[in-house]
């Protein structure tokens, strides 16, 4: 008996008891669906954290004032602004990890233009906060150091603050005013989106950080060259944790702290902290197909049931197979080919529900999904080793059924 015969044989054997093969497929179609939905639902939360690390920036580290104490009591992060333009200037030069430093400093304020008015973040910033950050000008120019020094009054705004100003019109030439004083657009910045926090990045207007402070959002009396935060680029390739423990032995170094006095500013690794987020949704995504996979477990499990009844059922079947000169290998084939087929043709119907139902929950529920080729390949070669499996058994009982036995079953 060749193998094509034993296809027909097993076709036409699922064909005669349809409705009692669909409801075996369905155990398969449900686990096959919701392993590539769940998958999809797990790959779609990695790529937003992907897109959030990328958004911030590669290899980020952000400087921020510290904690102080004063009087014996201590103040809060952020307090007291603890870092200066030239830490960051030192940090570039002294620490051979960082490719970039760029100070800013921040704040909020109403901002007009015409007859319309946008309350937004006002950032001070130098040309190196652009390369740190990733954040490139798609139409006009960035800030240069000739604007720094100058103090010059530019801007660059972000996409959601130029549309909530300006609509569909230019930006670039126009005049707004940022706490009365007249500024002029110069550049519009990339799209970024939000962050891990939620706060749309987009909603921003940079200018230089001598005019932030000169004219906008002042400058700490205390020290004139005090800025709120540093952002720092590490090198391609370099050890992050090693350039966070070198920058933070030179500020330590720099602001003359005793071994046993706490630092006086806070480092943020934001990758890692992404990457951790990232790690978080790995588990979840492995979570979830494995509940789903529960599904397909328990199809095989039904498909071994359904097996063994018909084997039952087709005893005298099988007794009169061989006795006109079918071997066992041939019977074992036939009822695995059989299960088999109820595991490919569940797992094709699978895979299209498991495609709808993403898009449904994207569509439905507003959750991103992605669904990768990858996750179809292995749900739907899981759900045929499901059906060798778990076919395996029945298919080898039928197989070694006695002939003189099988033909007087009743």
């Amino acid at each position: 008996m060749s193998l094509w015969q034993s296809v027909r044989i097993a076709a036409r054997a699922l064909r005669v008891n349809k409705l009692r093969s669909a409801l075996t497929m369905l155990g398969i179609i449900i686990g096959v669906a919701a392993v590539i939905a769940m998958v999809g639902v797990g790959a779609g939360a990695q790529a937003r954290v992907a897109e959030q690390i990328q958004s911030l920036g590669s290899n980020l580290i952000i400087v921020l004032s510290g904690s102080v104490t004063s009087s014996g009591i201590r103040l809060g992060t952020g307090s007291q602004l603890t870092i200066s333009e030239e830490d960051s200037a030192a940090i570039a030069r002294e620490v051979p990890l960082v490719q970039v430093a760029a100070p800013a400093v921040r704040g909020t304020a109403q901002v007009v233009y015409g007859n319309l008015n946008w309350a937004t973040v006002i950032q001070g910033v130098t040309p190196d906060y652009f390369e740190a950050r990733e954040w490139p000008v798609t139409d006009g120019r960035a800030i240069n150091p000739e604007d720094v020094e100058g103090a010059t009054k530019i801007a660059l705004v972000g996409q959601t603050t130029a549309l909530n100003l300006f609509g569909e019109s230019e930006p670039l030439g126009q005049i707004i005013r940022i706490k009365k004083v007249p500024f002029t657009v110069v550049g519009m910045l990339a799209r970024k989106g939000q962050n891990s926090w939620g706060q749309d990045q987009d909603d921003v207007i940079m200018i230089p950080i001598s005019t932030a402070k000169k004219k906008v959002l002042g400058a700490s009396q205390a020290n004139p060259r005090a800025v709120g935060s540093i952002s720092i680029k590490v090198r391609a390739d370099e050890d992050m944790a090693e350039a966070e423990n070198q920058i933070r032995a030179l500020l330590r170094q720099r602001h003359r702290l005793q071994p046993f006095q706490d630092d006086d500013f806070w480092l943020r690794n934001l990758s890692e902290v992404l990457q951790t987020q990232e790690e978080s949704s790995k588990v979840m995504t492995y979570l979830l197909a494995a509940i789903a996979s529960v599904s397909l477990l328990v199809g095989g499990i039904g498909i071994m049931n359904i097996m063994l009844v018909s084997v039952t059922e087709r005893t005298r079947e099988i007794g009169l197979r061989m006795a006109v000169g079918a071997r066992r290998r041939h019977i074992l084939l036939q009822f695995l080919i059989e299960a088999v087929t109820l595991s490919l043709i569940g797992g094709i119907i699978g895979i299209a529900l498991g495609l709808s139902g993403s898009r449904a929950i994207s569509y439905f529920a507003e959750w991103r999904t992605l669904v990768a080729p990858e996750s179809i390949v292995i749900a739907f070669g899981f759900a045929a080793g499901i059906g060798i499996f778990f076919g395996f058994y029945p298919a080898r009982k039928a197989s070694r059924l006695d002939p003189i036995e099988a033909l007087r079953y009743e």
